[in-house]
């Protein structure tokens, strides 16, 4: 009898574009539509912004109806989506794709709910912006005190409500991730104190989240059921207590602040080393001043309430000032990694030095109103308005640039345009100067916050007039980076897996990566492992300590040569460097004496993180090195470079010039052997800078 062999085969199911990104659980993925959507209420807040400041550039009533209350509505909202769908979920956004690749991980802990986390927040901002065309959007501010939140007619209060209710049911989600992420998901190694700042940054705001978003929602349901069902919470006449609110929204609010900002500072902490060419001063001190910011946030709340007369004046005073310490720390520790570095000058190192700038303004601005006798004074004026903008605009705003520039290449694959990122940054930081100091003048002479009419009689004309200048010049710096986005997008994916001679392990993996993330790490030996791999021999790495390159790459060990009995430590090692040894790791061999130096560079052709291969007998030899002259100065071997083949062309060249450290090294060694009497050979020699 016949029978029919049944050969199943696998069809592949067709899925658009669109149902890939809709769906998708891929960290990377997730975290670009986390940048692009709160990209994109950016710019709606901008606009919202440029309104208010066109009513307020000159006396009179400019652009609203003073009856209609639109502006109110207005300024409410420009202020709830700057800090809750664009600083938050932008952050959140690098966090979802940069912190899994810096520790090592293929994805975070539970990636289905990191996709739920990111489609609550378009689902809030709708809610939010909805109000505008159902009667009205809330306008209460976006502190919403009580009891005039609780007495705002129409819908638009209620979709307040409930959009910020989803909004932080999402970070909630979100930090739970990352939590798990971080404590669960490291890669061999990658011990605590081993970890990237950004991670570090990361992690204690997920913990911020954790503590204080709850205490938010908690006071988000009871303002509901005041104004919903006959609650009492928040209203004096049936029993309540409107100073309650501004307990529980501060509870939350303060540490709210360091949760849009820890994340920047961890940004600044991994752009300022890689372009000072320095590894970051006081790596230890950083983690502790980070943890203590996060741990000191919730006990300054009430700095907020001194003119109630219901809160406790020294002590929160005290506390206030004492939070300025580890911050403090963290502004003097970037300073010194920046001191005698070889600073390059790109545009995120110059966001990164404008965020110096701009937030040590905005922090010294807060320590005048954390006194108690000031701030009796500048409450609830302009100062408070140009404090804010200070810290967070200032610091977050300028945080997310530096982290777009930085990791663009990493993301894309291509790099942004530095002739048009130069040309933002200094509309930008000049726009952000020009518009939020003078409200530092304006508050000293009196000016209150939330007004849309002012005097002409009260002479804050011109201050007024400034401030608009400077917020149309932020507007306009933006013009520059989205054409500079645009035209990246077009080019061929050609930065390379590692353009900026990075230290941590994102830079590791192609550009962009794949989905797995990694197809092999380097050893983990301290918070910098891709610096060891690539320059662990010349700064005197060895097995147990750094993972030198001539570990990666297959040679012998020090250990290795004690069991093979070889006095002089080089009967393993190639003496001339192959074709083969340059294009899978350049290395070269400079005798001195029965002892060697050992110069290990990855070829650019390779990706950063893959071990290079010995040379086999099949490969081409190149000519020997070149003998090593003596140094007149103390009569010792000299370093030479050694050579190495530039990929794609047919000469052989020095290896300064396919790899530009190597000669400063080898420099460097020479003078330090010079200063302190010792031979080359047995110096170490400085960092690299």
């Amino acid at each position: 009898m016949a029978t029919t062999a049944l050969t199943p085969r696998a069809i592949p199911y067709p899925r658009s574009r669109v149902y890939e990104w809709l769906t998708t659980t891929d960290h990377k993925k997730i975290g670009v539509l986390y940048i692009t959507s709160s990209f994109i209420f950016f710019l709606l807040a901008g606009i919202l912004a440029l309104f208010i400041r066109s009513e307020l550039a000159l006396p009179g009533s400019q652009i609203f109806d003073p009856t209609s209350g639109l502006y109110n509505q207005v300024f409410t909202m420009h202020g709830t989506t700057m800090i809750f769908l664009f600083v938050m979920p932008m952050l959140t956004g690098f966090g979802n794709y940069i912190v899994p690749l810096q520790i090592g991980a293929a994805d975070m802990a539970f990636p289905r709910i990191n996709a739920l986390s990111f489609w609550m927040i378009p689902l809030s901002g709708i809610l939010l912006f909805s109000g505008f065309f159902l009667g009205g959007a809330a306008a209460a501010g976006w502190t919403s005190y009580a009891p005039l939140s609780a007495r705002e007619v129409g819908p638009g209060q209620d979709l307040w409500i409930v959009g910020l209710i989803l909004n932080g049911t999402s970070s909630i989600l979100g930090g739970i991730n990352f939590i798990a992420t971080i404590f669960k998901l490291r890669a061999p190694g990658m011990t605590l104190m081993r970890m990237p700042l950004f991670v570090w940054n990361v992690l204690v705001t997920s913990l911020l989240l954790l503590f204080a978003v709850p205490v938010l929602t908690s006071a988000l349901i009871m303002l509901f059921i005041d104004r919903n069902y006959g609650g009492g919470f928040f209203n004096p006449a049936a029993g309540g207590n409107a100073i309650l609110w501004q307990h529980v929204f501060w509870f939350f609010g303060h540490p709210e602040v360091y949760i849009m900002i820890l994340p920047a500072f961890g940004i600044i902490s991994e752009v300022l080393p890689v372009f000072s060419r320095k590894p970051l001063f006081g790596y230890r001190a950083f983690v502790m001043a980070t943890v203590a910011i996060g741990a000191l946030g919730f006990g300054v709340w009430a700095h907020h309430m001194f003119t109630t007369g219901s809160v406790y004046l020294p002590f929160f005073a005290f506390t206030t000032f004492l939070i300025s310490v580890p911050t403090g720390v963290k502004m003097f520790n970037w300073i010194a990694t920046m001191w005698r570095g070889r600073l390059q000058f790109t545009t995120a190192m110059l966001f990164a030095v404008g965020f110096l700038a701009t937030f040590l303004i905005g922090g010294l601005d807060g320590a005048f109103a954390a006194a108690a006798p000031v701030d009796f004074h500048l409450q609830d004026t302009y100062w408070v308005v140009s404090h804010l903008h200070y810290v967070l605009f200032g610091g977050s705003a300028f945080g997310v640039f530096a982290a777009t520039y930085y990791w663009f290449p990493k993301i894309f694959g291509v790099r942004l345009d530095e002739g048009f990122g130069k040309i933002h940054f200094t509309l930008h930081f000049l726009g952000t100067q020009l518009a939020f100091f003078p409200m530092h003048l304006l508050g000293l002479d009196g000016m209150p916050r939330r007004i849309q009419d002012y005097s002409p009689a009260a002479g804050w004309q011109d201050m007024n007039v400034l401030s608009t200048i400077g917020a149309f010049m932020i507007a306009i710096s933006i013009l520059p980076f989205l054409w500079n986005v645009f035209i990246s997008l077009r080019k061929p994916r050609d930065a390379g897996d590692d353009p900026w001679d990075a230290f941590t392990l994102e830079w590791a993996t192609t550009s962009p990566p794949p989905p797995h993330n990694f197809d092999a790490l380097p050893p983990i030996r301290s918070e910098r492992p891709l610096f060891d791999l690539k320059y662990g021999e010349l700064m005197g790495g060895h097995a147990g300590q750094h993972a030198t390159p001539a570990e990666a790459a297959g040679y012998p060990t020090e250990a290795d040569r004690e069991a093979q009995s070889d006095p002089q430590g080089r009967a393993d090692l190639p003496t001339n460097p192959t074709v083969a040894d340059v294009e899978a790791g350049t290395t070269a061999r400079s005798e001195a004496g029965g002892s060697g130096v050992i110069v290990v560079r990855p070829a650019d052709s390779e990706a950063p993180g893959q071990p290079a291969a010995p040379a086999t007998e099949a490969a081409p030899e190149t000519p020997a090195a070149p003998e090593t002259p003596a140094t007149p100065e103390t009569g010792e071997p000299k370093l030479v470079p050694p050579v190495t083949h530039a990929p794609g062309e047919g000469e052989v060249t020095s290896a300064a010039d396919a790899s530009r450290p190597s000669a400063e090294v080898t420099e460097r060694v020479r003078r330090q052997a010079r200063q302190k009497g010792t031979p080359p050979s047995d110096a170490r020699p400085e960092e690299p800078r």
